[in-house]
């Protein structure tokens, strides 16, 4: 009797987690854009031997840290460097709030995550002897013991996508907890290190010091942006349009993402059967369609969008399309 009633909780139990999980309020939508990192840009290209694009490295680090707590649904990297690129966006629009929103409508996302690189580098201890005591320069003038801890500030704003404003901001800054000549390993450059070519996120960064820096800065921005998820507005979009054509299993549709679709969204197709007109007048008073299938949407720019097709029969050019 006793093992019955346990499986009776146990069972209560697990329809009680399902249904917390089904009535669960949606994930915020959010795109994270490339951080500017014109203020550090010098400092950067003398750590490196190069311009290295740190602003991109960051913005993937965060979106891997977004996607991993799971508290936001980040849009993948392809959708959105296909849209930078359809858009003619530039290094200067990253932190412009207009710009983002912008954007943000055509991906069809909840909000946009802008930045900006505010410190990048050195946080250099210096002892001179003898010379003319050059202060921060090392060796010249004389004997000089130098120590360079690495310090990283960054600060993120998350954009609303119809007004600009910014509705949330976090700041993070991380220090490393180790010592030594270089930044970024042994040597005083990083061999190979071409503008876009290196991997801020790999394990060979993250264990240098400058690194360890990084990494402390992002994880907090991450932590602070996941507190900051339920000030994000949630935006119910309904869809209506038509099919435009339809070969075989893929449908072209005349919506796009300036009408709110999103690459994954799932959308009814259905044809209409009969209409229902007004006696004295001939006007239509009602059209009546049958489901016939349903498109879920693979691409997506501002006025039409591809899907493929799933249906009891065959899809038909000016068949209705909308949210279920």
């Amino acid at each position: 009797m006793g093992r019955c009633v346990k499986t009776v909780l146990v069972l209560m139990a697990l329809v009680a987690v399902c249904a917390a999980q089904n009535n669960a309020p949606p994930k915020k939508r959010v795109a994270v854009m490339d951080f500017d990192y014109a203020t550090v840009q010098s400092g950067v290209a003398a750590i490196f031997g190069t311009n290295v694009d740190v602003g991109k490295g960051i913005a993937d680090i965060l979106v891997n840290n977004l996607v991993k707590s799971g508290t936001y649904s980040v849009i993948e990297r392809k959708a959105l460097d296909k849209i930078l690129a359809e858009q003619n966006f530039s290094n200067s629009d990253r932190a412009d709030p207009s710009s983002a929103a912008k954007l943000a409508r055509i991906l069809g996302v909840d909000a946009m995550i802008i930045g900006s690189i505010t410190q990048f580098g050195r946080d250099d201890k210096n002892t001179n002897v003898g010379g003319a005591g050059f202060g921060r320069v090392f060796g010249l003038g004389g004997v000089s013991k130098k120590e360079a801890k690495a310090v990283v500030g960054i600060n993120a704003r998350v954009i609303s996508t119809e007004t600009a404003e910014i509705l949330a901001v976090a700041e993070g800054k991380g220090e490393s907890t180790r010592g030594g000549t270089s930044l970024i390993g042994a040597g005083g450059g990083w061999g190979g290190a071409g503008a876009g070519a290196f991997d801020m996120s790999s394990s060979n960064f993250a264990n240098t010091i400058l690194g360890e820096a990084v990494h402390k800065a992002v994880d907090s921005v991450s932590h602070q942006l996941d507190q900051e998820a339920d000030k994000l507005p949630t935006h119910v979009v309904k869809v209506e349009g038509l099919v435009a054509d339809a070969t075989g299993g893929t449908l072209i549709l005349n919506v796009g993402s300036r009408a709110g679709v999103k690459v994954g969204d799932q959308l009814e197709v259905r044809r209409v059967t009969r209409e229902v007109k007004d006696p004295s007048t001939g006007k239509v008073l009602r059209r009546i369609a049958d489901k016939v299938g349903m498109v879920t949407v693979t691409e997506v720019d501002e006025s039409s969008a591809v899907g493929t097709y799933t249906g009891s029969g065959p899809a038909q050019v000016g068949d209705s399309v909308q949210t279920p």
